[in-house]
This record gives structure tokens, sequence and C-alpha cells, in this order.
């Protein structure tokens, strides 16, 4: 399976202090050895700006995008870079607001080369949501 990365995953991902870091964290590390990791601009831009903005500026872009080199080194050979080959002309009819057009511009382009959208998001019909932690008795 392949799975195109959110911002949301990303981020959660990146950071150990996000609500849903072990979730994602969980969630990576339980792939199979043959899954396969996608990272992409929008992505990748949305991780860096959003890492800034969450730290209030303590931050900078380029400490933001070597915790994201760092994220993708880890991966390996499971990672791979998907350039965007999607025009931004036609929207899923679930698109309405604004708010949603990089998330149906994220599912076009994973589903236009096999492979799921990963989110936390549950409002994007179609993508794959990261399961959530089971409880603990």
């Amino acid at each position: 399976m392949r799975f195109l990365l959110d911002v949301n995953v990303l981020v959660a991902w990146g950071w150990s202090d996000h609500l849903d870091h072990r979730r994602v964290a969980s969630w990576i590390a339980s792939l199979p050895s043959n899954g396969r990791i996608l990272t992409s601009a929008i992505p990748q831009l949305g991780f860096v700006r959003v890492s800034v903005q969450r730290t209030g500026g303590r931050i900078t872009v380029n400490d933001a995008g070597e915790v994201l080199s760092g994220m993708l080194a880890a991966l390996g050979r499971r990672h791979d870079f998907l350039p965007d080959d999607q025009v931004s002309v036609r929207w899923p009819d679930w698109c309405v607001h604004p708010s949603r057009t990089t998330d149906a511009h994220l599912l076009l382009l994973a589903d236009s080369h096999s492979a799921r959208l990963a989110t936390l998001d549950t409002g994007i019909p179609g993508a794959f949501l990261v399961p959530a932690l089971e409880r603990r008795p």
C-alpha cells in the first residue's frame, strides 16, 4: 500500500508534543516493510509553515526543514517524493468551500498515483484515517 501523508499527519509525527504524535508514529511503525510513504510539495510546505507557526517562531523555516529532512531520512527506502502533476480546475462534489481545496487536491493526487491520502481529518471522503491508538484497560 502507498500512502500520501497529509500535512496534519506530518506535523503530528514530527513533533513529540503533538496530541496525535504517538498515534501517527505507531501507525507508521506498524506499516509492512513493503508499505510506501509518499510526500509531495504541498504537505512538505505545510509542515514547515505549521511547525514555525505552532512554536510562535521559536524555530525557523530552516529548522523545520531540517526536522522534516530527518523524518524522511528515517524512512529510508520506504519514502518517495511524489511530484504534483495535477491541475486545479475540477473539484469533487464534496469540495464546496475554499478551505477544502487543498484536501481535495491531495486526495486527487493520491488517487491518480494509486495511493491513499493518509490524514487525521475525518472530513475528507475517501481518505485513509490514521487509526486511533487502542485503549488499554
